[in-house]
């Protein structure tokens, strides 16, 4: 399939060929789901715990006698019954993460990139440089081509157009290292550049 390269700072367009096997994909939903509910989960620090039995700093000498009281049986005072007893069945620390193949991440990257190319929401431009820093200059720009909620990636980034975007909240950078299933579909936009793309298509091809 074909697209158009586009140019930030003029009208000047181009065109060039998206491979069918990367962007010409039927998006399947199970499956942008299936990669999505795995890197969430794997992003959960799991740090949440309370304190067990064992770990409650309370005395650990038997309330009262077993029998003969006319009370309920009670040990230590550490019980989750007690005011300031443990938590029963509370959580702990341990790891949300679980495995996915290799296969079928990659295949929820092209399908996420094919969504994105059949619903129009993917731009080509031919690089995502500014001379300057200047964030009202860089709105301006991308405006241009209907960006205003986007996630731009690229190969490695200028530095002015770094600085320029990191107070837009609609508009993501990413390096192409980092590019995912998650991030391309929260944005309304899928916004490559040039060299992003043949890197993309080395890394799916």
């Amino acid at each position: 399939m074909k697209t158009k390269v586009q140019n930030l700072d003029d009208d000047d367009t181009t065109e060039i060929e998206l491979k069918d096997s990367i962007f010409g994909l039927e998006p399947r939903a199970d499956l942008l789901q299936r990669v999505v509910v795995w890197q969430l989960a794997k992003r959960r620090a799991g740090t949440h715990k309370v304190l067990t039995r064992g770990e409650i700093n309370r005395t650990k000498k038997k309330v009262y006698k077993q029998k003969g009281t006319g009370q309920a049986r009670h040990g230590a005072r550490s019980a989750p019954l007690f005011v300031g007893g443990a938590k029963a069945m509370g959580p702990v620390q341990h790891s949300h993460a679980f495995d996915l193949p290799k296969k079928v991440r990659a295949l929820g990257l092209r399908h996420a990139l094919s969504a994105k190319a059949k619903s129009g929401a993917l731009l080509i431009i031919a690089s995502a440089k500014a001379e300057g820093i200047g964030t009202k200059d860089l709105v301006r720009r991308l405006g241009r081509i209907g960006a205003e909620n986007a996630l731009i990636v690229d190969g490695e980034f200028d530095g002015n157009f770094a600085l320029s975007a990191r107070n837009l909240t609609g508009i993501g950078l990413l390096p192409i290292a980092g590019l995912n299933v998650y991030d391309i579909l929260r944005r309304e936009k899928l916004i490559l550049t040039t060299a992003a793309l043949k890197a993309i298509e080395e890394r799916l091809s």
